[in-house]
């Protein structure tokens, strides 16, 4: 679901839920070696060494997350988004504390990792989108981009497509292949795909090798990450920048058209928003979204030390 919201890391999601390492182990587990037993009809290991069962599941899960996703949440962040951004903004506040907990060793190098990757993070939340381009080379680079920064907790994929230009682009040409049929919207997607593949197995491998080599330091920058991205989903703030439907950015538009994407944003407080800040909801929210990670976190707690 935290996938229908720009801004909001899958990446997060799989973290506070305890399945981020096991879904890298999963990605990496995907290789010319697994090829190999496939041709010699070895599926019982392959399904095993690449954690099928988990992956159905998780799978399983997503459909379902994005049916409800698009109508719920989409539904939701486009009535009340003041108390939608309030709730992930809770959720994520309390996911960094989380992770920062699993830190083994506080020490001034952690702490000046987490400072760095907040501000790293707080920058790309504040980065003006370019112009995108069709070129092949591209469209796979930015594919690669778009997937890893999925897999990171803290940044989101689609908000990085908007970055690039990318986003307007990309969707074309699926509405395009998806209606039309449309062979060159096709291979356009194809190459997109392929840049999404390459990234998984090539960021998943990476952050393994992180992860076991260098946990603390990985975490710490984790954690900045997540507090970095917070200046993305503040509740409250007026849309100052948009892109149309032809991927041609608008500034300061008479009418705002509903198929528009924004893409700036500036912050308010409460009592300057001109709407209903729907304050007293949004606590609420916040609140919510906080005590759901803190029970995520205790399950995980309990199962580890039961």
């Amino acid at each position: 679901m935290a996938e229908v919201v720009p801004g909001v890391s899958g990446g997060t999601i799989a973290f506070i839920t305890g399945i981020y390492e096991e879904l890298l182990a999963s990605i990496r587990a995907f290789n010319l070696h697994q090829l190999k037993l496939v041709s010699k009809g070895e599926w019982k290991l392959v399904w095993k060494n690449i954690h099928g069962t988990f992956l159905l599941q998780l799978v399983i899960g997503m459909a379902m997350g994005l049916v409800i996703g698009i109508l719920v949440l989409s539904h939701l962040i486009e009535e009340y988004p003041e108390i939608l951004w309030a709730f992930f903004f809770g959720l994520i506040l309390a996911s960094a504390f989380y992770v920062f907990s699993l830190l083994h060793r506080k020490t001034v190098l952690n702490y000046l990792l987490i400072i760095f990757s907040a501000i790293v993070a707080y920058g790309i939340t504040e980065l003006s989108p370019s112009e995108g381009t069709e070129n092949p080379v591209f469209l796979i680079a930015s594919g690669m981009v778009a997937v890893s920064a999925l897999l990171l907790p803290g940044l989101s994929g689609s908000f990085i497509l908007l970055i690039l230009g990318m986003y307007t682009i990309v969707l074309h040409h699926a509405k395009a292949a998806l209606t039309q049929l449309d062979p060159y919207s096709f291979l356009n997607l194809v190459l997109f795909g392929l840049g999404c593949l390459l990234g998984l197995l090539v960021f998943s491998r990476f952050l393994g090798f992180l992860f076991k080599n260098f946990k603390d330091p990985t975490l710490a920058v984790l954690t900045g990450f997540m507090l970095g991205s917070l200046n993305k989903i503040w509740p409250w703030r007026k849309a100052t920048l948009w892109v149309d439907e032809s991927g041609k950015i608008q500034d300061n538009p008479l009418v705002v058209q509903e198929e528009w994407r924004v893409l700036q944003e500036v912050k308010l407080l409460p009592q300057n928003y001109a709407q209903d800040a729907y304050l007293f909801w949004a606590i609420i929210a916040f609140i919510i979204g906080a005590i759901v990670v803190l029970g995520l976190w205790r399950a995980s707690y309990t199962k580890t030390t039961s």
